[in-house]
């Protein structure tokens, strides 16, 4: 999992997801399923703080104008 870009843990915990809302899935697949959804989760939301962190503040110009970026770690 720690090597799944997020877009594909995203993927996987949406499978996971109808899988389990399926009732179709034995007893013990489920409790599998279930932890494999929660890594997937906690991996999903690593990818999501990760980004936060990069995000970067647009700067303005006296006239109002977008004028680049500051990084958050700049802030």
């Amino acid at each position: 999992i720690e090597g799944l870009r997020f877009e594909d843990a995203m993927k996987q915990l949406e499978a996971v997801v109808r899988d389990l809302e399926s009732g179709n899935v034995e007893l013990e697949k489920s409790i599998a399923l279930y932890e494999e959804g929660a890594r997937l989760k906690a991996h999903c939301e690593k990818k999501l703080k990760e980004a936060e962190e990069k995000v970067a503040r647009i700067t303005l110009g006296p006239d109002g104008a977008p004028t680049g970026t500051v990084p958050v770690e700049g802030l």
